[in-house]
């Protein structure tokens, strides 16, 4: 905070400055002074004035356009001016007040009137900085808040996200899957919904619901679900039922995510020819968020060892995804998929540079 008020006084004869500064000296103000519109403005530039005292009549840029630069400028508009001057026609002072000024004083100037005048508009100013300063303080305090409530959504989301992969990770569990199974699947889904340009937050969408693709298989008797050989017809019909089972558990929610996560339990096993299950849906009669986790859920089976068979690199996998476009996976989807390698190696990689060791049947 200032000490005292900064007053300038602009005037191209020196005798005039003189004559204000000795009526203003005796009071407690901070006095600078300029003798042209070029000076004046510099000094504005670089100090905080708080009022101006500024002749009409002077060489090279006048005391109204001065008025006009000092308030066409934002920073520099709420400095009170006030013209000094000798011209009394009425259609010179309107000029004045068109080029912004706040107030006049004629020359002789007499003490009382100048020292009322500045007075006055030294509370105009004052006010306007106290104001000024407030709404900054108001501004902070609003971006410090906004960033705290971002940080504690950002925790809620990753606290939330934790949670549904500890909850998905019961059905994994008996399925001898680890959690980086989840994660990296829900991530290739989220991953594939972005390459879509897919709108309305749907990636964040389907990486919160896909990790609840399999919770159905809690449903499933161990003696099934854990068989170590192939499963006959019955059990591989019991087995499909997970998907039925999934849809059911996650049914009835009023959470946009949870009714994604029941859709992509149920469909995830649907193949774009037709052939999938639990409904033989075929093309675009599979939802979307089935379709993607469809791709996300059989790459990460194929880059993961199984009793049944050794994990397949990355490359291999790909391949397999490829081959199976039109067929098992939607065309399209598979392109986006293959488009984003490097992303989807990136996520891979994350996780230790290799996929985790799963024992459980699709």
């Amino acid at each position: 905070m200032k000490d005292k008020p900064k007053i300038l006084i602009v005037d191209d004869d020196i005798n005039n400055i003189k004559l204000l500064e000795s009526q203003l000296e005796r009071y407690d103000y901070d006095l600078v002074t300029a003798m042209n519109g070029d000076e004046a403005l510099d000094i504005v530039a670089h100090n905080d004035i708080d009022l101006i005292l500024l002749d009409v009549m002077m060489p090279g840029k006048n005391g109204f356009e001065v008025t006009r630069c000092l308030k066409a400028d934002d920073n520099t508009r709420v400095i009170p001016i006030v013209l000094v001057t000798a011209l009394t026609e009425k259609a010179e002072r309107v000029k004045g007040i068109e080029a912004g000024c706040d107030d006049f004083i004629s020359k002789p100037v007499d003490s009382s009137e100048l020292l009322a005048r500045v007075r006055a508009l030294l509370k105009v100013k004052a006010y306007s900085d106290h104001m000024r300063d407030h709404e900054h303080e108001l501004k902070r305090e609003v971006a410090s808040r906004t960033e705290e409530i971002y940080k504690a959504l950002m925790l809620l989301e990753e606290t939330s996200l934790e949670t549904i992969h500890r909850l998905a990770m019961v059905a994994e569990y008996r399925d001898e899957y680890t959690g980086s199974h989840i994660q990296r699947m829900s991530r290739y889904a989220a991953a594939v919904a972005q390459k879509l340009h897919m709108n309305n937050g749907f990636d964040k969408a389907i990486l919160y619901a896909a990790p609840m693709h399999d919770i159905g298989k809690t449903g499933i008797p161990d003696k099934i679900l854990l068989k170590p050989g192939k499963l006959d017809s019955e059990e591989w019909e019991t087995m499909k039922q997970h998907t039925v089972i999934g849809a059911k558990i996650l049914n009835g929610s009023k959470q946009d995510y949870i009714k994604l996560a029941e859709v992509i339990a149920l469909t995830h096993h649907e193949k774009w020819d037709g052939t999938g299950y639990p409904r033989g849906l075929k093309g675009e009669e599979i939802p979307i968020a089935g379709r993607i986790t469809a791709v996300a859920d059989v790459f990460d089976a194929l880059i993961s060892e199984r009793p049944y068979k050794p994990a397949y690199s990355a490359k291999e996998s790909f391949t397999i995804i490829e081959k199976e476009k039109g067929k098992h996976f939607d065309p399209d989807i598979v392109d986006a998929f293959l488009a984003i390698k490097k992303d989807i190696l990136a996520i891979v990689n994350e996780y230790n540079g290799k996929a985790s060791r799963t024992g459980g049947r699709r």
